[in-house]
């Protein structure tokens, strides 16, 4: 790892929306609408955030169909595991978090029905 790959990696970070993804991320697989519903932010807001997180390796994507899925990606450097592991400690203990998860779930939840 080097400087600028290390700077990267906590730009990332620095920034409450891409905190929100990712501790929404830790549930699963999301797509961007999923991320929409319960952030209650557009598209073009959601996706630029995710562009930021892929960009910076915290996350990846894959089509499935018409849809893209995003997911956490396995760290690439040692820092990049540390950091993870204290995020995914202390973001779920924050009220903002937590009430995005039960949105999230709730969100889920009711979508059900229709994609089965």
């Amino acid at each position: 790892m080097d400087i600028e790959n290390m700077e990267t990696l906590l730009k990332a970070l620095s920034e409450r929306t891409r905190l929100r993804i990712l501790a929404l991320l830790t549930q699963g697989e999301l797509r961007v609408c999923d991320l929409m519903a319960t952030l209650n932010m557009p598209q073009s807001t959601v996706s630029r955030h995710l562009a930021y997180l892929k960009n910076a390796h915290w996350i990846k994507a894959r089509r499935k169909g018409a849809w893209m899925y995003y997911h956490l990606k396995k760290g690439e450097y040692p820092l990049q595991h540390k950091l993870w592991d204290m995020l995914d400690r202390y973001l779920h203990q924050l009220p903002e978090v937590r009430r995005d998860l039960h949105t999230l779930r709730s969100y889920l939840a009711k979508q059900l029905p229709s994609s089965a």
